[in-house]
């Protein structure tokens, strides 16, 4: 074998290997590119040394942190209760409203499409 010549080269075999660096395939030596980088046995990094030394506040340590009363079960018992009014209206004047709102947004904005599709499929004659 000639020196400085890759193994397998005088027969005409090239070898190849991705090189992270460039992002493309560069020539390399048959035991590189067998043994490509993920592949070879793992050398365990040394820890480092934490960044912030302040240890961890658990959640539930204090009480004035949740400054909020649970209302989860006094909605449920609202939600729940068998009244005949709809879900979607039981919490008073503003939900009627925000469904009102919505149902007209809704209507004006299905005429709106309506009247776009009509001005599209019958458009004005030049004279």
């Amino acid at each position: 074998m000639k020196p400085g010549v890759l193994a397998g080269a005088e027969l005409g075999i090239m070898y190849y290997k991705f090189s992270g660096f460039t992002q493309k395939l560069v020539g390399t030596a048959p035991t590189e590119a067998y043994s490509p980088q993920g592949l070879r046995p793992f050398i365990p990094p040394e820890a480092s040394a934490p960044i912030f030394a302040t240890p961890t506040k658990l959640p539930g340590d204090s009480a004035s942190d949740n400054m909020f009363k649970n209302r989860v079960p006094e909605l449920q018992k609202l939600f729940q209760k068998p009244d005949g009014i709809p879900v979607h209206l039981k919490r008073g004047y503003t939900d009627r409203l925000l469904y009102r709102t919505t149902m007209a947004l809704t209507v004006g904005g299905t005429i709106y499409c309506l009247i776009a599709l009509y001005m599209a499929a019958n458009p004005r004659k030049n004279k």
